[in-house]
């Protein structure tokens, strides 16, 4: 009987176990639950705040002041090449390659324009919103503080496309009440 009995025991062993899991499952949420979180709209915040509006002017007339020159410089490297086009043939061969030198060295400055254009507009904006981003960061932090979150994410660019409110809590309006 031992012998039978005791394998038995064994073999229903599991299914306890998995029945005392299942008859307390509120074991569970109370831990998730502690578990708080904030979610916010970076850009919506951003957006709303007064010096916004300031900083996207100003960088808007920088972009247009390079995409002037740029277009300059492009209008004028065509009408040399125009030029140069219209009389190839009757050039002397080192006025021909003194010509063409003159259009390759034009056109590599264009090209080394445009790229530093990219990379000084880009360093432009990321100085322009810095200190607006930084007073976004200190908003997020005295929010959470307050709040007692343990993270606030943010869900721009689709990045949570699901966030459960009984969780988490949206302090977008938060955050832009601590800006003001």
């Amino acid at each position: 009987m031992k012998q039978i009995l005791l394998p038995l025991v064994f073999m229903l062993m599991p299914v306890v176990a998995s029945a005392q899991q299942s008859a307390h499952p509120q074991v569970v949420a109370p831990v998730e639950q502690s578990l708080r979180f904030g979610y916010f709209s970076y850009e919506e915040v951003l957006h709303t705040m007064p010096g916004y509006a300031i900083a996207k002017h100003n960088m808007d007339d920088l972009r247009a002041k390079y995409d002037a020159e740029t277009k300059r410089a492009e209008d004028e490297f065509n009408a040399k090449y125009e030029e140069f086009l219209d009389g190839q043939r009757s050039f002397a061969p080192s006025i021909l390659e003194k010509r063409q030198a003159e259009l390759r060295e034009l056109m590599a400055k264009n090209v080394t324009f445009k790229a530093e254009a990219v990379r000084l507009l880009q360093q432009a904006d990321a100085d322009a919103y810095a200190p607006l981003k930084a007073q976004i960061d200190a908003a997020v932090q005295k929010v959470g503080k307050v709040k007692g979150l343990a993270f606030i994410l943010n869900t721009d660019k689709g990045a949570f496309p699901y966030v459960n409110a009984l969780c988490g809590e949206d302090v977008t309006l938060l955050i832009k009440e601590n800006l003001k």
